[in-house]
């Protein structure tokens, strides 16, 4: 009789797994589903091949095609024998899919029962399983709980005071409070996790929530600034002068100083005309670049400043980014023409919709300037990381937008008004500043965007 029994109930047990194992099953394949038709995912076919087929490998066993030169040749379509050390696109796509995933799950629900994710160094995907899932993984202690502890307190109200506990109810009891204490602490830690993430976002600040996507990559932010070119008189053009006005541009300090009065009317030739290679960064670029240093250091990320044409659109696809400038930069024009506000030049900043707004630089009484600028915010950017663009009309509507966004103050009040949840969106806030002397007063916004 005893073998017969234990056959019988082993067989219960192994139907049990099947069916969590398949309950399991489905709800890492609708995660998946959840994650490709995501924000991060939908733009990328390549990212949604390879976390398909690295999920669905894994689901079935098939751990022995989660190799890279296998990847290789039945995602991306590689010859068997390619070199994977000539050509990394399983690598390079596996950290792709790796901060896609760190973008959908830093603004998804905390109550998902499982995280898919692609560990370092491996291409095996793991699932971990949250507090209210891991309840199901093992169902008879938690389903028999109350009625276990029933028993147990039945068994001690009948056994004589005297008579000592047998071997099997020690351990019965034993195991029934391992079980209850074990589930008081998930659902205490799961609780308390929970409501950390959840108070996450509301406990941050309004810059740390502005600037939060730039921690969802471990590389340095890169601050781009523009470096137009720059000419100046050759030396030979500076002693033609001091020839004719003796004393005058002896040494360099006076030739990097001050501007050489020629006649309007003197005829010049290119060949008197020298490119400056280290020279043309503007005044509120430099503004800009110092102040986001600073901001960057003090939330304890590196960042690494960029100029002219030091930078290309490869380093924009593996770093967050900031730009600075707006017609000086190729990056600003090209990454916001399609956008809500557009600088124009020549025109200003042009609202692209049908009776759209514009503003533009003006001179008003007394000599004032009005400067505008945009602030670009882009969580999934063309680049495919995070890209923030501060762009003027003028150098001084550039350090504006810099200012904008590395004060508490300003960013705070800008933001007032915006969305609940607008820091998991996409931005563009146009600001206004009025000049004086070449410095910009405090920065007004006087439009924004969020979608």
């Amino acid at each position: 009789m005893t073998g017969p029994l234990e056959h019988h109930a082993g067989v219960a047990d192994d139907r049990t797994v099947s069916s969590e194992a398949r309950d399991r099953r489905e709800l890492i394949l609708q995660e998946m589903e959840s994650i490709l038709k995501s924000q991060p995912f939908r733009t990328s076919s390549r990212s949604k091949q390879f976390l398909s087929y690295v999920v669905l490998k894994s689901l079935d066993g098939h751990f022995d095609e989660l190799k890279e030169r296998t990847i290789g040749a039945e995602v991306f379509k590689r010859d068997p024998n390619y070199s994977t050390g000539d050509d990394p696109v399983v690598r390079v796509q596996a950290g792709e899919v790796r901060r896609r995933l760190e973008q959908y799950y830093y603004s998804a629900s905390a109550a998902l029962p499982v995280h898919i994710e692609i560990p370092l160094g491996s291409y095996v995907p793991e699932f971990r399983w949250h507090a209210p899932e891991l309840t199901i993984e093992h169902p008879a202690p938690v389903m028999q709980l109350p009625h276990q502890v029933e028993e147990v307190a039945a068994y001690s109200r009948s056994e004589p005071a005297h008579a000592p506990a047998t071997e099997t109810a020690k351990k019965f009891r034993a195991r029934v409070w391992i079980a209850a204490a074990c589930v008081l602490c998930l659902v205490l830690g799961g609780l308390g996790i929970s409501l950390a993430i959840r108070n996450r976002n509301h406990s941050q600040s309004t810059i740390d929530k502005f600037w939060s996507p730039i921690f969802i990559s471990s590389q340095p932010v890169l601050i781009c600034l523009a470096r137009p070119v720059a000419y100046r008189p050759t030396l030979d053009l500076y002693k033609r002068y001091s020839d004719t006005h003796p004393g005058t541009f002896q040494n360099e300090v006076e030739r990097e100083n001050e501007v050489l009065p020629l006649d309007p009317n003197e005829k010049m030739a290119w060949k008197d005309i020298e490119i400056l290679p280290g020279y043309g960064v503007a005044s509120g670029d430099v503004d800009l670049a110092v102040r986001l240093s600073n901001l960057l250091t003090r939330m304890n990320k590196t960042s690494q400043v960029r100029i002219g044409n030091t930078y290309s659109f490869e380093d924009l696809r593996t770093s967050p980014t900031v730009v600075g400038g707006a017609f000086n930069n190729r990056w600003t024009m090209q990454m916001t023409s399609n956008l809500h506000f557009v600088p124009i030049y020549k025109v200003g900043i042009q609202e692209q919709i049908p009776s759209g707004r514009l503003w533009n630089a003006e001179i008003g009484p007394k000599g004032y300037i009005t400067d505008y600028a945009i602030v670009t915010r882009l969580i999934d950017s063309k680049t495919g990381q995070f890209f923030v663009a501060l762009a003027g009309l003028g150098t001084a509507g550039t350090q504006t937008a810099g200012e904008f966004v590395s004060t508490p103050k300003y960013l705070e009040e800008g933001l007032n008004s915006a969305p609940a949840d607008w820091y998991k969106k996409n931005m563009q806030i146009v600001l206004q500043t009025t000049v004086t002397d070449s410095i910009p007063g405090p920065p007004h916004v006087v439009a924004s965007y969020f979608w």
